[in-house]
């Protein structure tokens, strides 16, 4: 008899930890689009990764678009494992063979904070572009309780 209560509660439990985590992998996905990213709760978003066989990590900068960040990380997860690293961008690294030897975690960082640097301000002048155009094609709409400026009227 206790046997058959143990299987029904072992069973329950698996199906419960399965949707529990069913539902974190659709919340990460949500949160982090990347890998190797995360957001700050005031908006930014980080990037940063861990060193092979060591507990410390590199900190690969901080970003206004989730793409800039992971492009930053894409350019130091390449120099730190090669051409086998799982990429969010593979098709955008840009391969140096000759500089595929082993670097120091600076500058490693320092590559990678370039590029996403370069990223976000191309993000950026992007953003900017697209809302400036959608400004010149929704004209403001006139106040229709205005009395017309007699330099914009149409009685001269």
């Amino acid at each position: 008899m206790e046997a058959v209560g143990e299987c029904c509660s072992s069973t329950s439990s698996s199906s419960t930890s399965t949707t529990t985590t069913e539902k974190r992998k659709h919340r990460q996905q949500q949160d982090k689009p990347y890998r190797g990213i995360r957001m700050r709760k005031w908006g930014k978003w980080v990037a940063e990764i861990r060193e092979p066989n060591k507990r410390s990590r590199i900190w690969l900068g901080s970003y206004s678009t989730p793409k800039a960040a992971a492009r930053a990380y894409d350019t130091a997860v390449f120099y730190l494992r090669g051409p086998s690293a799982r990429l969010n961008f593979p098709d955008l690294i840009y391969h140096q063979d000759d500089q595929l030897r082993d670097m120091s975690a600076a500058s490693i960082r320092k590559k990678a904070t370039e590029v996403g640097a370069q990223v976000d301000a191309l993000e950026q002048t992007a953003i900017h572009a697209h809302s400036n155009s959608e400004k010149k094609t929704n004209p403001e709409k006139p106040d229709l309780n205005q009395y017309p400026n007699p330099e914009n009227s149409d009685e001269d």
